[in-house]
């Protein structure tokens, strides 16, 4: 049956997001410390120095990545509370309390402590709610989460929410994957990771221009033997010069798009000075 992406995670991939994902969420938070960084992606200086959100976080790998960077309060947005509550026990000590649904502002950053700041929310208008223009030196929308989005004419209005809140010189950085070329035959099956205990595989059917179905297959190991849960969801189909236009539109001027790590592609925008 076919679901929205948030109900997909509810429903199967978030109990096993890390798993499927590496199983080490402080290992990918290092790496993906170490891509920030070659990114040039830091505090800074100016009038919004240390504010980050991580859109999309699932259970923090970037969010993390941002804390070890310098950053001193990072708003964490995700639609699923498995994820958030993952993310929370790994930032025990930094996550900062439940706050109003308002902009920060120093007044709501507290003292000297980084604190991470879980939010349970849509990404779509998440920085409008959270942030105030101007109000953040880096945005990272990552893992494939861009996506997501249920339709795309939510990408250039996302993109132009970035482009408010980001201060002068703040750099907003993306990670997708390219699934505008069609996967034919038995290419579309895609092993995703598997162990003793489980297997999942996923394979591809495209829908339209836009979007292609995502179908995951798990099979869990149980006492009485495999069990297998399905589900399937629909992700854009969204291109490179097509997702760098759409920044330009939006006032962002892109400084890097290239094939990154584990078959995502990256790309880097930054807010004019």
């Amino acid at each position: 049956m076919t679901t929205s992406a948030e109900v997909h995670y509810e429903r199967l991939l978030a109990a096993h997001y890390t798993w499927m994902t590496g199983g080490d969420l402080h290992a990918a938070a290092e790496e993906q410390t170490a891509l920030l960084r070659e990114l040039g992606v830091s505090p800074g200086p100016g009038p919004a120095p240390a504010r980050a959100v991580d859109l999309g976080c699932g259970p923090g790998a970037q969010t993390l990545a941002l804390a070890a960077l310098g950053f001193f309060h990072i708003t964490a947005v995700d639609t699923n509370q498995t994820l958030l509550d993952e993310l929370a026990l790994a930032a025990a000590g930094t996550c900062a309390p439940d706050a109003p649904d308002t902009p920060d502002t120093p007044d709501t950053l507290g003292s000297a402590a980084p604190a991470i700041r879980p939010v349970r929310a849509d990404l779509r208008g998440a920085l409008p709610r959270f942030t105030s223009p101007g109000g953040v030196s880096a945005i990272v929308c990552m893992g494939d989460t861009l996506t997501h989005l249920p339709a795309k004419d939510d990408v250039p209005a996302l993109l132009a929410d970035a482009a408010r809140a980001l201060a002068p010189g703040g750099r907003l950085v993306v990670t997708y994957r390219d699934l505008t070329r069609p996967l034919e035959g038995t290419a579309r099956f895609l092993p995703v990771r598997n162990d003793a205990e489980r297997i999942l595989t996923c394979f591809l059917e495209y829908r339209d221009a836009d979007t292609v179905e995502v179908h995951d297959l798990l099979h869990v190991r149980t006492p009485e033997g495999w069990t297998l849960h399905t589900g399937s969801y629909p992700k854009l189909r969204i291109g490179t010069d097509w997702l760098a236009d759409r920044c330009r539109d939006a006032g962002l001027e892109v400084v890097h798009a290239a094939p990154g790590p584990r078959g995502l592609h990256v790309l880097v925008a930054v807010a004019p000075a």
